[in-house]
């Protein structure tokens, strides 16, 4: 595989080490900018320094782990991880021979590793729409789970150890069909390991590993009787809603209550909520009521981010919605307003102990000529949750104006300095976007 092009702002050539040609290592040009953290006024120290590792489509998500245990986070995605806490060595743990056409200005051609996104002028997908990561096989070193394209393959690469700079990782099949763009990765099940909790052949459900043998597909438990729910299903989480302390699921049009046991793999109780086709849901007792609500964007292709106030009407759970972002800036007193909200985060950035909001535009989500605004700046936030009493406000953020998000957002500390940073993988390449502190104004 040739060298990547050098990415926008590039401060540094890239070097291709001479390395075996399946695995092949890059140093790579890191270019760099700090950001304002907001276009409105708020009192908060939070800024971000973005930096963008590469400029080629590889994948639509992102994530962070020890991948070669020398105690830094490492960045992956696509079929790269990156070694931190420089990320200017990148590692090609599979494949990656995908390329496009691209012509010129005088009409001849030339080859573009990666799928034709912000390179390019066409839409396409990849092949890897979210990336998860668990020690799988249990021998001390960290895996990578690969969510390829919707309704597709999912499969899960196993770590050799050491550098990994020596081969390509094995790759073993978790399952054929994994439905749902915005499938969680946790344990619903309380056994200790996570589980993929998506939708499948029109099910809602879980996929859970073999006990005894890592490398056996896994199983999917379908928690729903069958419906409609295609490949392409948008909207999905997973949190407490009733307070039982059991996780429950939640979709766009409701939420599935896990019932006290799951011997014999019992179909869930359903109860009906519009919390919209959006991206990933999360709970959070978002007011200190004592009642957990629901947080989430109203749909991943249009506009809207609200949170969904838990009320009791005679013992029922039913939701109160309160609108976060609507789709004119003006619509809100804050003035921000973006569409294509297709990934979230719920982490707690400025350390004040309330979660916070991560989101952005998911860049070309059907292309330069789909969806409402895609040409629009594709912007990352982050919205700081401020709460006197039982009120909540929402103040957003601006972390960065030209990277979005993409189906996956992930929040992590990948500098080691105990504040959470940010990452995105997306059509306009690999991102991480690491906090700083600076005096509150």
């Amino acid at each position: 595989m040739g060298a990547p092009r050098p990415v926008r702002r590039v401060r540094q050539a890239i070097v291709v080490l001479a390395l075996p040609a399946a695995c092949a290592v890059w140093t790579i040009g890191v270019s760099a900018r700090v950001e304002p953290a907001s276009r409105v006024q708020a009192d908060t120290p939070v800024r971000f320094e973005t930096r963008q590792l590469d400029d080629h489509f590889w994948a639509e998500g992102a994530t962070v782990a020890d991948i070669n245990r020398d105690g830094a986070q490492d960045l992956i995605s696509g079929p790269f991880w990156y070694e931190g806490p420089a990320f200017t060595r990148r590692h090609e743990f599979m494949p990656a021979t995908e390329t496009f056409q691209r012509t010129r200005a005088d009409g001849t051609t030339e080859t573009i590793p990666g799928f034709e996104g912000g390179l390019g002028t066409r839409n396409t997908y990849s092949e890897n729409f979210l990336a998860f990561t668990d020690d799988l096989d249990r021998d001390g070193w960290t895996d990578v789970v690969i969510v390829g394209h919707p309704g597709r393959a999912t499969h899960w690469y196993e770590n050799p150890g050491g550098t990994g700079d020596d081969r390509h990782w094995t790759r073993h099949l978790l399952h054929e069909q994994v439905a749902n763009e915005s499938p969680a990765f946790v344990d619903i099940t309380g056994d200790g390991r996570p589980e993929i909790v998506c939708n499948s052949d029109s099910f809602f459900g879980y996929m859970e590993r073999a006990p005894d043998d890592p490398t056996a597909p896994w199983t999917f438990h379908p928690i729903s009787p069958k419906g409609t729910w295609g490949q392409y299903t948008h909207g999905l989480g997973v949190g407490d809603v009733n307070g039982d302390g059991r996780l429950d699921v939640i979709e766009a049009d409701g939420w599935w209550e896990q019932p006290p046991s799951l011997d014999g793999h019992p179909v869930w109780t359903r109860h009906a909520a519009e919390f919209g086709p959006g991206a990933q849901f999360f709970v959070d007792d978002v007011n200190g009521d004592g009642l957990n609500d629901v947080i989430g964007s109203l749909n991943a292709h249009e506009w809207g981010l609200a949170w969904h106030e838990q009320v009791r009407e005679g013992g029922t759970i039913a939701f109160r919605r309160h609108l976060i972002m609507g789709a004119r800036a003006n619509e809100m007193p804050h003035g921000v307003a973006f569409s294509q909200p297709h990934a979230l985060a719920f982490v707690d950035i400025d350390g004040d102990g309330l979660r916070d909001i991560v989101t952005g535009k998911r860049f070309w989500a059907h292309g330069r000529d789909g969806d409402p605004e895609p040409n629009a700046p594709a912007v990352l936030y982050w919205f700081q949750r401020v709460r006197q009493g039982s009120k909540v406000d929402w103040v957003p953020h601006l972390i960065d104006d030209n990277s979005g998000v993409g189906t996956q957002v992930w929040v992590a500390d990948v500098t080691g300095d105990g504040r959470p940073d940010v990452v995105v993988g997306n059509k306009k390449g690999v991102f991480v976007h690491t906090q700083q502190r600076t005096e509150a104004r």
